[in-house]
C-alpha cells in the first residue's frame, strides 16, 4: 500500500511532463515553417550567379550524347531576356513563369561571351521585351550589340503594344530587323487569341510602327502563329500592303510545361491545327513572296534559346530543359545539351540577308 503513493506521484510527474513536451512540440511546429520561410527569403537574396551554380543540368540523352563531340558555333541566337508580358496569347510557349532579368552588366558579359564564340545574329524576345524598364534595357542592348559588339545583324521580336517613337529616336539606328507579332487582321480574332489590351488596335498599331520602320530605317517584319482561330483567314492583301521583308509564318507548338501540361501557365490545345490546315493555309498564301512558313517539325531544334538566366533550353522532348547558365560554364559547356539541330537550322533558311546595310532597301 506505501508503494501506491511514489507511483500515483511519478506518474502525476511523467504526465505532466507528457503534456509539457506537448504543448513545446506544438510551438515548435509554427516555428519551423517560419524558421523555413526566413531561410528561403534570405536564399533569395543572394546574388543570383550562386543560385545558378547550384542548379545542375539537365541529365543529358542519348541524342545529346551522339552530338555531344560535335562542335556548335552559335550564329543565330533567340535570347528571351524576360518572360513577362502584358498580353495573354493563349498558345505562347515561353509564359511569366519568372520575373527575374539579368542585371545589364551581367546581360552584356553574357553576350560578349556569345559573340567570342562565334555569334552574328542576336534576336531579343520575351515574354514582351520593351516591357522591362520601359525598353530602355533593351535599347541599351542592342546598342551595346551593334556599337560595342559590332554583330552583322540585332534584332527584336515584339507585339508592338509598348514601343513608342523615342524609342526609335534613341536607338532606332542601332537595330536591323524589327518583328512585330501579328496573328490576323480581324481585331476580334486578335482579342479571343489575347492579344487585344482595353480600347488598343492592334492592327492600327501595326501601320504606325510600319511607318516609324521606314522613317528611322529598321527592316520590318511580321510573325504570325497559325492556330485555330486564323486558320482560315486569308491576309494576303494585308501582308502586301505592309510589304515587310519577312512574313514569318508559325504553326502553334505545344511545349509541355508552358502551354500544356499541370504547370502550365497557358492551355495551348484549343488553339492546335493539323499539319494538313496548316499546309492548307501555306497554299492559301502562295502568292506572297515574302512569306516564310514554319511548321512545327522545322521550328522545335531549329533554334538556339536562351531564357532570362542565359540557359540554352532544349525542346526536343516536347518541353524546355534548360542547359547550366552560359555565365557559370561558358558558352561551349551550355550548348553541348542545348538539342540545336544546325542542319534543320539552314535548311529552313535560317541564314538570310540579315543585316539592313546589306538590305539595300528603298526607305
Amino acid at each position: 500500500m506505501w508503494m501506491l503513493v511514489p507511483v500515483s506521484f511519478t506518474l502525476k510527474l511523467v504526465s505532466a511532463f507528457v503534456q509539457h513536451l506537448g504543448s513545446m512540440w506544438s510551438s515548435l511546429g509554427t516555428l519551423f515553417p517560419r524558421l523555413g520561410a526566413a531561410f528561403w527569403l534570405a536564399g533569395g537574396k543572394k546574388s543570383q550567379q550562386q543560385q545558378r551554380g547550384r542548379r545542375k543540368p539537365r541529365k543529358p540523352s542519348r541524342e545529346d550524347e551522339e552530338d555531344r563531340d560535335l562542335p556548335i558555333t552559335p550564329i543565330s541566337v533567340n535570347y528571351h531576356f524576360t518572360r513577362q508580358c502584358n498580353y495573354k496569347c493563349g498558345f505562347c510557349f515561353h509564359t511569366a513563369k519568372t520575373s527575374f532579368v539579368l542585371p545589364l552588366a551581367e546581360a552584356k558579359r553574357g553576350l560578349l561571351l556569345l559573340k567570342e564564340a562565334g555569334m552574328e545574329k542576336i534576336n531579343f524576345s520575351g515574354g514582351e521585351p520593351f516591357l522591362h524598364d520601359r525598353g530602355r534595357y533593351l535599347g541599351q542592348l542592342v546598342k551595346f550589340c551593334k556599337q560595342e559588339l559590332q554583330l552583322p545583324s540585332v534584332s527584336i521580336v515584339s507585339n508592338g503594344s509598348l514601343i513608342r517613337e523615342r524609342w526609335f529616336q534613341n536607338y532606332g539606328e542601332y537595330l536591323d530587323i524589327l518583328a512585330i507579332s501579328c496573328d490576323s487582321f480581324d481585331e476580334q480574332v486578335n482579342v479571343l487569341i489575347g492579344r487585344g489590351q482595353g480600347n488598343k488596335n492592334h492592327v492600327e498599331n501595326l501601320h504606325k510602327l510600319r511607318t516609324w520602320c521606314k522613317d528611322y530605317r529598321v527592316a520590318f517584319k511580321i510573325n504570325s502563329v497559325i492556330n485555330r482561330f486564323n486558320v482560315d483567314e486569308d491576309m494576303t492583301e494585308q501582308i502586301k500592303a505592309l510589304n515587310p521583308i519577312r512574313w514569318k509564318v508559325f504553326q502553334c507548338l505545344i511545349i509541355e510545361g508552358e502551354n500544356s501540361g499541370e504547370d502550365a501557365l497557358r492551355e495551348a490545345e484549343p488553339f492546335v491545327i493539323s499539319d494538313e490546315e496548316f499546309e492548307a493555309f501555306l497554299d492559301r498564301h502562295k502568292n506572297v513572296p515574302c512569306l516564310v512558313p514554319e511548321s512545327n517539325q522545322k521550328m522545335r531544334d531549329s533554334y538556339l534559346i536562351l531564357d532570362e538566366y542565359m540557359r540554352f533550353v532544349n525542346c526536343r522532348n516536347g518541353r524546355k530543359d534548360p542547359s547550366m547558365s552560359i555565365l557559370d560554364v561558358g558558352v561551349e559547356e551550355a550548348i553541348k545539351f542545348s538539342g540545336f539541330d544546325e542542319k534543320m537550322f539552314l535548311k529552313r533558311g535560317g541564314k538570310y540577308v540579315w543585316s539592313k546595310a546589306d538590305l539595300k532597301l528603298d526607305w
